[in-house]
């Protein structure tokens, strides 16, 4: 049923709100909630975040709906211990992000009603963050152009914002070709370290290879985090594949030789390409 009246909403938020309220309660609440504070539910929050896209990936509307709600939980789960330490509320909450998008779509609320593209938005959102880094009134204030990407992020996608972001101030390569230069650079520093049998400089240079990995992408306009998501089910789809052909033919796929496994993924490969070939066709 689509949502129509605002107030269905209200009601139905102000009852989860109350729900988290009494498993709060001491002595006739929940004794696992009561036990959770900030650090501890960080896990279910983010794992919930990941259950939410997994349902969108499987086009599943029922799990995206219940997906949703459990993530909603968490804020609620948040806040709850907020205001119980005297932080803020979920009110507070809700009243941040109002005034949030509110402040940050001024050709929808605001004065300026000139129509934006998406680029030309995505533009105007990123220097409204800007300013409202620079305005904090805060002798802390981190004011580098770097500031308020979150280190929780996996670290592909936070690569990705850290150039992004390095890339506003003209600090970025004006061609792919450029990229492809330093990734031949770092795979290089790689086999050195590799020959140095260092352990610790062969992460660090492993890490460089990614991060000029995620800049490629980014200049290619590819998602990283998303590519590296089709490579994983690329790899896992031909891999579960190996292993029923080789059942199929008697074979116990783990006792296989590297290059008989290898010839059975070549196998695999060709006959997914011609499926695709098929289809498309």
């Amino acid at each position: 049923m689509i949502l129509t009246r605002p107030s269905q909403a209200k009601e139905t938020f102000a009852t989860l709100v109350d729900i988290m309220l009494q498993l709060r309660t001491p002595d006739t609440g929940c004794p696992w909630d009561l036990e959770q504070d900030f650090a501890s539910i960080v896990p279910y929050t983010i794992e919930e975040a990941y259950e939410v896209d997994d349902a969108i990936q499987r086009g599943s509307m029922p799990d995206l709906c219940e997906e949703l709600g459990d993530l909603l939980l968490q804020v609620v789960f948040h806040a709850q211990i907020a205001s119980e330490l005297g932080e803020f509320s979920i009110d507070d909450v809700v009243n941040s992000i109002n005034n949030k998008m509110v402040r940050r779509h001024p050709h929808v609320f605001g004065i300026d009603r000139a129509p934006r593209s998406a680029s030309e938005q995505t533009i105007a959102w990123e220097t409204q963050k800007a300013k409202e880094r620079s305005d904090k009134d805060t002798n802390d204030a981190d004011v580098s152009a770097l500031a308020g990407i979150a280190t929780a992020l996996p670290a592909l996608m936070r690569a990705e914002k850290l150039q992004k972001r390095a890339a506003r101030t003209g600090f970025d390569w004006t061609e792919a070709d450029q990229i492809f230069a330093k990734l031949d650079e770092e795979v290089g520093e790689v086999k050195a370290a590799i020959a140095e049998a260092d352990p610790d400089a062969i992460e660090d240079e492993i890490g460089d290879v990614l991060f000029v990995c995620a800049n490629l992408a980014r200049r290619l306009d590819i998602d990283p985090e998303v590519a590296l998501r089709r490579a994983n089910g690329k790899f896992e789809s031909r891999f579960r594949q190996m292993e029923v052909v080789a059942t199929i033919e008697g074979q116990d796929f783990a006792s296989l030789s590297i290059d008989a496994q290898e010839a059975l993924w070549t196998r695999v490969k060709r006959a997914q390409s011609e499926r695709v070939t098929d289809t498309s066709g």
